[in-house]
């Protein structure tokens, strides 16, 4: 897996040649533009918050991974699953570096017929075996989850 990571060295909101946003191209031809808050003591030094920042994106790309991982075993298991948000609220340690020190993941996943004990299952296999992000997060973050089903 490749990224390069580019600053733009503009500030989108202004056309400066300041600010801090960052344009992400992915090894499989993605883009993923990223930008800083502002900064209202040294507007040179922070971004124009047009777009995510560098930490957003990474709660982000968790939750896209454990999302995946739960439709993914749901739909092995032969589970009639139609839907799956998950909600994630995290604290940062409140000095550099300033890692996740607590996230919860709240699952609603949608279906017909779908046992609690299953998406529980799903939802444990991803955090304990599957998902790379959320195994890897864990290492400074006390993570938990919870989840809701709603029936269609």
């Amino acid at each position: 897996m490749e990224c390069t990571v580019s600053w733009t060295g503009t500030n989108a909101a202004t056309g400066s040649r300041s600010g801090m946003t960052f344009l992400a191209e992915t090894g499989s031809g993605h883009t993923l533009v990223m930008d800083g808050a502002p900064d209202a003591e040294k507007p040179e030094n922070g971004g124009a918050n047009l777009a995510p920042r560098p930490m957003e994106t990474v709660l982000a790309g968790t939750g896209g991974c454990t999302a995946y991982d739960v439709v993914l075993i749901l739909k092995r298991g032969r589970h009639d699953v139609r839907g799956c948000s998950v909600k994630l609220s995290s604290e940062r340690a409140p000095v550099d570096p300033k890692v996740f020190t607590r996230i919860h993941m709240h699952f609603v996943v949608t279906g017909r017929g779908l046992p609690a004990s299953a998406v529980e299952r799903a939802i444990a296999m991803s955090h304990d075996k599957y998902c790379s992000a959320t195994i890897m997060l864990a290492k400074t973050a006390d993570i938990t989850t919870s989840f809701e089903l709603q029936e269609v």
